[in-house]
């Protein structure tokens, strides 16, 4: 086993400890204090002590249990202990490494530098206004020398009763001492500089994991000034980062980053849980698009600690979380809730197929509960749809429920939703749109179909459409004959049209060709059927497809598109289908066929035969194919005719219904 001394004071050192336990290395951890040891806290592999040591105490302690490897990760402000390590490494021909801050570069900001607490002090005195001290109590002494320093000066320090006593006999008691253990938000800063009247803000350099930007993104809002003491000689050494990367290299550690899919809700930081919250302040990467990753920073609080991936593909993240190894903590940000259209069920699958990656989801507030929240709208009844990059064939969904909800993908759908309900005799539904929302220009409209003709939204905008009066979807075929439009096109009659919809096997998401359409009979009950789903209806007679024009608005059915033209010409450009209905062939049936196995060798295919020539052109057809044996059925339907006080059953044409698969083979014409 592999073993290392590790000098925790800091954040990052405490970070390091855990990584080295958790990785199976043996880590002695060494703090100035029982409270530096109380944070670090027990753990497997680690072995930790707590009192001040002298170069000779850690030279002895190094050559007693000859670490591999010596890592100091003191304070920035400790060079003594700092000197002591390096001097002990030295001696024992040890190797160190020293973690260093980066103390970035800051921009805005009323700041004056200064070399030392006693500079700082001396600077005070020569200033009026109220103070507030974040350097801890370890120089606290030098600040007795500002004038009037008992009322002008709060000192923040940690909450332990030997801190609490040293500055109570300086004089720093009462209000005036602020006994609190970081880290400290922006809002917790300024809320503490307004709350005491505080001009003047003094803190030490330490840097992006040390709470600097915190401190002065605070001091800026709070409209006070900040005096910085500067760190003593700029030191070599490595970053946190470039530090654990070279311990995970040198002692073979693999790669178990935490990866936390958050989501975000709509955008706007108040919008989102803790929990998200949290994930993002703690985060060493973040990874999101657009609005989402912007409201991801917000919420981390320092848009220097963590950085940060522009990105939405998740093939594109999964590729950059594994060609940089050296993130630990990873936050991909996901608009919404993950589990909400999202691209989280994708995203998941990559990132899962990496055994040593924890992979966790933090819940959002979906678009969805946000606004039918401010609707007073309950959610549990309503059809949920995505038009996002995809047609949903809204009409029909509105048609047969009370409530639709649509997560929108262009700023032109509402309009072009409103003329197509209106031409689908649909102008009694409510309309709601939402856009911006939970920004401070949220926009939230309601009205009847005709108010939105001119409708433009954001492109990503929200749409709640309520129907008073849904139309009862029939739970089984068939629809009766006199429901149609009928005209003088010849049409399935109702009980063949039932067995020929159960050949069909038509699932939910079926795309379906019905080849000699006729009057759509069949359409509509497929599009029915297949409500997820595509119908096109192919039709080379003008009056038969204005029929099914006819008949596809009386039954709200706009999932089915019309094809005026002969089979196979009228279907090359189609997508290939699931399922096919054939009711006229033109004298092309071979064809057809030929066609419709090319798309997909392993449609459905029925077809309706009338005459004997037919279906024996049918059953040599299917002889030559790659499809399964047909399975053949005659259908003779009588119904009643009342002749006087009698009732005489009158014969229907007979039908042959043929129904079978193709078997998976490539179909090649002869």
């Amino acid at each position: 086993m592999y073993k290392v001394f590790l000098f925790a004071g800091t954040t990052e050192g405490r970070e390091l400890a855990g990584f080295l336990s958790r990785a199976g290395v043996e880590v002695f951890v060494f703090t100035a204090t029982e409270y530096g040891k109380s944070l670090i806290g027990e753990a497997e592999n680690m072995v930790l002590s707590y009192e001040r040591l002298s170069a000779e105490k850690m030279e002895e302690q190094i050559r007693t249990e000859k670490p591999d490897l010596v890592v100091d990760a003191t304070h920035p402000y400790a060079e003594l202990v700092t000197e002591n390590i390096r001097s002990a490494c030295i001696h024992t021909h040890t190797e160190l490494i020293r973690l260093v801050r980066d103390e970035g570069t800051w921009d805005g900001g009323d700041i004056t530098y200064v070399s030392s607490a006693k500079e700082a002090a001396e600077f005070l005195s020569r200033t009026e206004g109220n103070v507030l001290l974040t350097i801890g109590s370890k120089d606290l002494a030098e600040f007795t020398a500002v004038p009037g320093y008992e009322e002008r000066i709060y000192a923040r320090v940690l909450s332990l009763p030997d801190v609490v006593k040293s500055c109570s006999g300086l004089g720093f008691r009462g209000s005036r001492l602020i006994c609190m253990q970081g880290p400290f938000s922006k809002e917790l800063n300024t809320a503490m500089l307004r709350q005491y009247d505080c001009k003047w803000m003094v803190t030490k350099a330490s840097g992006m994991e040390g709470g600097f930007p915190e401190k002065l993104e605070a001091a800026k809002e709070a409209g006070a000034k900040l005096l910085i003491i500067g760190r003593p000689k700029k030191e070599e050494g490595l970053n946190f980062k470039e530090c654990r990367k070279m311990l995970r290299e040198r002692f073979q550690i693999p790669y178990r980053p935490e990866i936390t899919l958050a989501g975000v809700g709509m955008g706007s930081i108040e919008m989102m849980t803790g929990e998200a919250v949290r994930a993002c302040q703690n985060a060493d990467l973040l990874i999101g698009a657009g609005r989402v990753l912007e409201a991801a920073e917000k919420a981390a609080g320092n848009a220097h600690k963590a950085e940060l991936y522009k990105e939405y593909k998740s093939e594109e993240i999964f590729s950059f979380i594994k060609s940089h190894p050296f993130y630990y903590h990873i936050v991909i940000a996901m608009s919404g809730d993950p589990g909400f259209y999202s691209g989280a069920k994708k995203l998941y699958g990559l990132l899962s197929s990496e055994k040593e990656w924890n992979v966790k989801a933090v819940s959002g507030i979906s678009s969805l509960s946000y606004f039918m929240a401010k609707l007073h709208l309950s959610w549990e009844d309503a059809v949920m749809v995505s038009c996002h990059g995809q047609k949903t064939h809204l009409v029909q969904k509105i048609a047969s429920s009370r409530k639709v909800f649509a997560i929108l993908g262009t700023g032109t759908e509402v309009g072009e939703l409103a003329k197509e309900l209106l031409q689908y005799g649909l102008d009694n539904v409510i309309f709601h749109t939402g856009e911006r929302l939970s920004y401070p220009d949220e926009k939230i409209r309601s009205g009847l179909p005709q108010e939105f003709l001119c409708c433009r939204t954001d492109a990503l905008s929200v749409l709640c459409v309520e129907n008073p009066r849904p139309r009862k979807r029939f739970a089984l075929h068939s629809l009766q004959d006199d429901l149609f439009v009928r005209g003088k096109v010849p049409m399935t009659k109702q009980e063949v049209r039932s067995i020929t919809l159960s050949k069909l096997k038509l699932l939910k998401d079926a795309v379906c060709y019905d080849i000699g359409a006729g009057t759509g009979s069949v359409s509509i009950e497929m599009a029915e059927k297949a409500y997820e789903g595509r119908v096109y209806s192919v039709e080379k007679k003008p009056e038969a497809a204005d029929l099914i024009r006819q008949n596809r608005r009386k039954f709200c059915m706009d999932s089915i598109h019309i094809v005026e033209g002969t089979a196979p010409e009228a279907i090359k450009r189609l997508e290939p289908p699931t399922h096919v209905f054939i009711g006229g062939t033109s004298g092309n049936l071979t064809e057809i066929l030929h066609s419709v196995l090319k798309k997909n060798p392993r449609v459905r295919i029925v077809m309706n035969c009338i005459t004997l020539e037919t279906l024996t052109e049918a059953v040599k057809a299917f002889q030559t194919l790659p499809v399964t044996e047909p399975d053949i059925v005659n259908v003779t339907v009588s119904r009643a005719k009342k002749a006087g006080s009698y009732h005489l059953m009158m014969g229907e044409n007979p039908v042959f219904i043929l129904a079978c698969s193709g078997t998976g083979e490539v179909c090649r014409e002869d």
